[in-house]
C-alpha cells in the first residue's frame, strides 16, 4: 500500500523514480559535477552518486545564487533528477528547478523516504507517494 506524505507544493508538475536521499544539505555549485551529474563534494553522503534521473530529496540547499543555473544545465544535459523533495525550501535551489521545469515539493520529512524507494512526486498537489520500498 502507498504511503502519501503532504507537504507544500513549491513547483508544479509530477514524476516518479527511484529516491535518492540525503541526511546532508546539497550545494549544486561546487558539490555536483555539471557535465555528468556526479555528487562531488567531498564527505557528503551521496559523495559519488548521480542525480541523473531520481527523485533528489535532501533537508535543503546552500551555496551561490549560480547553483540555480547549475541545476538548470543538469536538466538541460540530461543528467539532472526528475523531481525534488526537500524539508525546507532553499531560494536557491527553488529558482534552478523553476527555470529548469522539475517538479519540486517542501515541508517533508525526508527521513520518512528509504533511498531506493520508488516515489511519485506532484509538485502541484504537494505530495509524496512511497509507492514501494527499496528492493530487498
Amino acid at each position: 500500500m502507498a504511503v502519501e506524505l503532504k507537504g507544500r507544493p513549491v513547483v508544479p508538475g509530477e514524476a516518479r523514480g527511484v529516491a535518492l536521499v540525503s541526511k546532508q544539505s546539497l550545494s549544486f555549485l561546487g558539490g555536483v559535477d555539471p557535465e555528468s551529474g556526479i555528487i562531488t563534494e567531498r564527505g557528503h553522503d551521496l559523495e559519488g552518486r548521480r542525480v541523473e534521473g531520481v527523485i533528489l530529496c535532501f533537508p535543503h540547499g546552500h551555496g551561490s545564487t549560480v547553483g540555480s543555473y547549475v541545476l538548470y544545465s543538469l536538466v538541460k544535459r540530461g543528467v539532472g533528477p526528475k523531481a525534488i523533495v526537500n524539508m525546507r525550501a532553499d531560494p536557491v535551489v527553488v529558482v534552478g528547478a523553476v527555470i529548469a521545469g522539475v517538479p519540486m515539493v517542501d515541508q517533508i520529512d525526508i527521513d520518512l523516504i528509504e533511498d531506493g524507494a520508488l516515489v511519485e512526486v506532484d509538485g502541484t498537489k504537494g505530495t509524496v507517494k512511497i509507492l514501494r520500498e527499496k528492493p530487498r
